[in-house]
């Protein structure tokens, strides 16, 4: 189907909307999380950061390359003035950058609010070198919370219409099918990693980690990282 001029203007305006709603951050925990996952000696080269919002990725990262690529539907004030900053719409067409431009690609809770996963995530390898890495962090629908949510709400937690989560968050995923995906797109060494921290049910209260409440089932946020294959 092609979209009319003013059926795409729509469209438009409809992503920046639901992009606005996230304040362009998430978590410092979820951007911890990737912190800890891009460890590796000598990372250097460039970071896309696949609807970066304010760039907050960078602050944690930062060190480890030389160069930022921002891409988002909307373009926020507070963006670190280091980012080369891309606007584009995620859920249509080819992001405007060369293929195998980048060292590491991470898209931080950004695939929950796309129409299609895999063909994002094909996207995100095309823009990575071979041996780069691809990083995708989404929340986790095999939480204790979201279980129960689901059982008691026949929704998961963080796709409650009701919450106000539901349009914002409209794919959700359980890790099978992020490790099914990737492997699909090409990457390898396919991980999953935990934000270990977690909101106990039905309270705002947190899973005390110092107890040893870690891992899938307290976590609400996880990460599936994968490697390009050298040619």
């Amino acid at each position: 189907m092609i979209l009319s001029n003013d059926n795409k203007k729509i469209a438009q305006v409809d992503v920046e909307n639901r992009a606005r709603q996230s304040l362009g951050t998430s978590s410092e925990l979820i951007y911890q999380m990737v912190s800890r996952t891009l460890v590796q000696p000598h990372l250097g080269g460039v970071l896309v950061d696949v609807g970066c919002g304010n760039g907050k990725l960078w602050s944690f990262v930062g060190d480890r390359f030389d160069y930022y690529v921002g891409v988002d539907a909307v373009h926020y004030s507070d963006l670190p003035i280091q980012t080369e900053f891309i606007p584009f719409n995620l859920d249509i067409g080819k992001v405007p950058l060369p293929e195998e431009y980048a060292d590491v690609v991470c898209a931080v809770e950004i695939i929950e609010h796309l129409e299609n996963p895999r063909a994002f995530i094909r996207e995100l390898v095309k823009l990575t070198k071979p041996g780069g890495l691809v990083i995708v962090t989404t929340p986790n629908q095999l939480s204790l919370l979201s279980k129960l949510t689901l059982i008691l709400k026949n929704q998961f937690n963080a796709f409650q219409e009701a919450a106000g989560l539901y349009p914002t968050h409209i794919t959700a995923l359980l890790e099978v099918d992020l490790i099914r995906i990737f492997t699909e797109c090409g990457l390898t060494k396919v991980q999953i990693e935990y934000s270990h921290c977690g909101r106990m049910p039905f309270t705002s209260w947190h899973w005390p980690k110092s107890l040893g409440f870690h891992g899938r089932a307290f976590s609400d946020n996880i990460l599936c990282i994968g490697q390009k294959l050298k040619m």
